[in-house]
């Protein structure tokens, strides 16, 4: 599809005032719902694995592999995610993901053993590997271009919403004797709720016009645009296909010179959303507080409990920046803020601040915290729904989450390792340089996609080898 009249006609289409009426609401919530598991699955551990040495007579090796078995179970599930939602469709494959994060986490909760406990999380783990990926996909493409970054953006702001009602739920719990049980039973309400609001919902209309299920894909605009006449927007999407860009397309289309941009933008901010420091920080936040000064247990972690409002309060900022700012520029703003606070933390811990003084590096940890949840946090999970062609799009999404959950799994499994073999000021002024690499990556690379349609984005990306395409 050229990028003349008809992309122009779409682009209007798509940008014509919608009141938010009650689907707005729908779609905000309950979608997002699977990023709010994401979310509390991964933080709620850190509570949990102050019980399994009590429990299960769990070693430090045992609790890492305790904390590490979800993030590979993660990893597993996104690579097939991709291709599950392609051949079954987005909603769908939801569902099932919700069923999964029900029973893995009542699994859990339950378990009488060992391997029990472990399946469980597994079984939790595989969920948030495939949530990451669809969620972001799924909203992307019932959302209309002039409010999909806000749309999207829930997703990672339900995220940030779940690792702070873990934390809570950590420190409310902790006092209990089956106290992780709760912590890791609690992620059955949101799963419950996740899979009754799918059923509301509609299936994608991309994914319906890429299948040929063209009435079914104009009953689904009419009820995500709340209007009668979605003849425009149901024809790009069928021009889409008529061209070729269709959802049979084989997995070398993306060895073809055109996905080489796409590809490189998605496996790059993936790397980069995780070398940067993000989860070594929020997953060690109260040992980080611990050695920074402050002695008290309950301080460091009410201290993280703080960190965690941060990322959620930053998060919302983004959504209303998002559509506005821009994309590209929202995370040269975060990737500049994230570079100075690691700078300050890692010099804070080679001069060994102490006292007052140390408070620095608490308050540097909420503002390293804040540019994250305004840039690299939320840009990275709607770049990789934006700007990958329709007939690839769950593949290659699948291709960037990966790298992102292998990244996570590595970065947290070396960071305590990393802090006794370099030390914590040398730890953070790495991450500083990863930060600094991330910058020129973006600078280089990375296109601005505010406003546009998905079609136009995906004609806008068809030139590997230019210089990054930048929307006014």
């Amino acid at each position: 599809m050229n990028t003349g009249e008809s992309s122009a006609t779409a682009a209007s289409a798509s940008d014509l005032p919608q009141k938010r009426d009650w689907r707005f609401i729908l779609i905000a919530i309950v979608s997002g719902l699977g990023g709010l598991l994401f979310g509390y699955d991964t933080g709620v551990v850190a509570g949990v694995v102050l019980f399994l040495p009590n429990v299960f007579h769990f070693g430090a090796s045992m609790n890492g592999l305790f904390v590490a078995i979800a993030l590979a179970a993660a990893a597993f599930g996104a690579a097939f995610a991709g291709a599950l939602s392609d051949a079954f469709g987005r909603r769908s494959v939801l569902m099932v993901t919700a069923v999964l994060f029900v029973a893995g986490a009542m699994l859990a909760a339950i378990a009488w053993s060992v391997p029990i406990l472990f399946l469980g999380r597994a079984m939790v783990g595989a969920a948030i590997g495939v949530s990451s990926m669809i969620t972001p996909l799924y909203l992307s493409e019932i959302a209309a271009a002039h409010w999909r970054g806000a749309i999207v953006t829930i997703n990672q702001f339900y995220i940030t919403v779940g690792i702070f009602v873990s934390y809570i739920a950590d420190y409310l719990l902790s006092g209990f004797t089956d106290g992780w049980r709760w912590m890791l039973g609690l992620g059955i309400i949101p799963g419950v709720i996740l899979l009754i609001g799918m059923t509301i919902l509609p299936e994608s209309p991309r994914w319906l016009s890429g299948r040929g299920l063209v009435m079914r894909a104009e009953a689904a605009l009419r009820f995500l645009r709340n209007q009668l006449d979605v003849s425009v927007e149901l024809g790009a999407l069928r021009r889409d296909v008529v061209e070729g860009t269709r959802l049979a397309a084989p997995w070398s289309l993306l060895f073809e010179h055109k996905m080489r941009r796409p590809l490189i933008v998605g496996i790059g901010l993936a790397i980069f959303q995780q070398i940067t420091g993000i989860n070594a920080v929020l997953y060690f936040a109260p040992s980080i507080f611990q050695a920074a000064g402050l002695s008290s247990t309950s301080v460091s972690i009410l201290a993280t409990v703080g960190i965690g409002a941060v990322n959620v309060v930053m998060t919302a900022v983004a959504m209303r920046l998002l559509d506005s700012s821009g994309r590209r520029r929202l995370l040269l703003w975060g990737l500049w803020g994230m570079l100075v606070s690691l700078a300050i933390i890692g010099v804070g811990f080679m001069v060994q601040l102490h006292g007052a003084l140390a408070y620095v590096i608490v308050t540097m940890v909420a503002v390293f915290v804040a540019f994250f949840a305004i840039g690299l946090g939320p840009i990275f999970w709607l770049l990789i729904s934006e700007i990958f062609p329709l007939a690839i799009r769950g593949r290659a999404m699948s291709i960037a989450t990966v790298a992102n959950w292998v990244s996570n799994m590595v970065i947290t499994g070396i960071f305590l390792n990393l802090l006794l073999a370099i030390g914590r000021g040398p730890t953070f002024l790495l991450y500083a340089g990863m930060t600094v690499l991330a910058i020129l990556f973006t600078l280089w690379i990375v296109p601005e996609t505010k406003g546009r349609t998905l079609e136009e984005i995906e004609n806008n990306l068809d030139v590997a080898d230019q210089k990054p395409v930048s929307y006014p």
